[in-house]
């Protein structure tokens, strides 16, 4: 919980009676890799502050993979439609790799949130970064070198997100090395 709470404190203002009433909300679980932190069908209760590891979100159509955004280290991962609205997920979270992340409880949440405003704040401060990195899956490459990413991100998942087959990614990256 140390580096949510250093998350925290770099983000806003934030006192240690805020930080007692957000920690009943919170829960660390453990996913294998290809475990499922959201299903799509499944209505998103939760907040993920990913402390180790990464995952993905994607959806499938006709047995396609489409992924749709990575989160690392230090970010928030969520369904915000469905969290905000209780509707559905239209799409899935998963594992890359073992993770850790700290879950938010929605319900919990907002009863802390009622309770001390610097919460409520630190709530909006997430939806709004959440929101940014949305943008900013846009220009993955500004924010990670080349490098960092075929380090961690699979070449079939880095395919899907650019929406180029595996085989036709392979080809560009090979004739990249031979120049």
């Amino acid at each position: 919980m140390d580096n949510l709470l250093k998350y925290i404190l770099s983000l806003t203002n934030f006192s240690d009676e805020s930080w007692g009433l957000l920690r009943s909300a919170l829960t660390k679980s453990m996913f294998k890799k290809n475990e499922f932190l959201l299903k799509e069908g499944q209505v998103c209760n939760s907040l993920f502050y990913i402390d180790k590891g990464y995952c993905k979100s994607y959806y499938e159509i006709d047995g396609v993979v489409k992924n749709t955004g990575f989160f690392f280290e230090n970010e928030i991962a969520t369904n915000i439609n469905s969290f905000g609205s209780g509707q559905k997920s239209e799409f899935s979270i998963v594992a890359c790799e073992s993770l850790t992340a700290i879950l938010f409880d929605k319900g919990k949440l907002l009863q802390a949130a009622k309770q001390a405003n610097e919460i409520e704040t630190l709530g909006r401060t997430c939806i709004r970064l959440f929101a940014s990195k949305q943008e900013e899956f846009s220009t993955l490459f500004k924010l990670y070198s080349a490098q960092e990413i075929l380090q961690r991100v699979s070449l079939s998942q880095l395919a899907s997100f650019l929406g180029v087959a595996r085989e036709t990614l392979s080809r560009i990256r090979k004739r990249r090395i031979l120049m």
